[in-house]
């Protein structure tokens, strides 16, 4: 199977998907378009994805796009190890985690949206506040819904969906100045960094990686 990811490497849904190519042990090639200079509205790669946005994978020529949706190809397609818990109370929680930060937080106050309220008027300033008050308001609601969870991840033991999309936004809330002091969704975050998985799918460990 050849499977290309077209990727950027401070791109939270793009981090998803190759946190989890890794964990599955998946070898897969990357594709960078840089997001600062439009790189994903070039007509090719628009007539592949026609949203313009990254992630989508390639697999064996197919187009995947959406990170979720992909996640979940992988998971049916490579169900081992799982990012999904085989009980079904527990598999919809933490698919509802994952959703509040990739559905809730994380589209409006990615790199689109804040060029739209630049264009619209607001300094720089003013938008880095936008994006730490979604920021902020939404961890504030995630943060309970697994603050009573034993283990070291999210949901008890085993790595899951929902640590997957967590560890991105933490990142991108830093970027912010959002606040992220709580305790146990640090501790999930230090815990999945040590993990090879996560380690590998950093954004400074992309090779179209520009600090500057």
């Amino acid at each position: 199977m050849n499977l290309v990811l077209h990727t950027y490497w401070r791109s939270s849904a793009a981090w998803r998907v190759r946190t989890v190519l890794a964990l599955k042990g998946l070898a897969w090639d990357a594709l960078p378009h840089d997001l600062r200079t439009d790189a994903q509205l070039a007509p090719d790669y628009v007539a592949r994805n026609p949203q313009g946005l990254v992630p989508a994978l390639e697999v064996d020529g197919a187009v995947l796009t959406q990170s979720l949706a992909i996640i979940e190809y992988l998971e049916e397609q490579f169900p081992d190890p799982p990012v999904l818990p085989a009980d079904l109370i527990e598999r919809a929680q933490v698919r509802a985690f994952a959703l509040a930060i990739a559905c809730d937080i994380h589209p409006v106050q990615n790199l689109r949206v804040l060029r739209m309220l630049r264009a619209r008027g607001l300094d720089q300033a003013a938008v880095d506040g936008w994006a730490r008050e979604v920021i902020e308001g939404g961890l504030a609601a995630c943060a309970p819904l697994i603050e009573d969870r034993a283990g070291p991840f999210c949901f008890g033991e085993a790595m899951t969906l929902a640590d997957v999309v967590l560890i991105p936004q933490l990142a991108n809330a830093r970027r912010f100045g959002a606040r992220t002091d709580y305790p146990r969704l640090e501790a999930i975050e230090a815990h999945a960094l040590a993990h090879p998985a996560f380690a590998g799918a950093i954004p400074a460990a992309q090779i179209d990686a520009d600090p500057a």
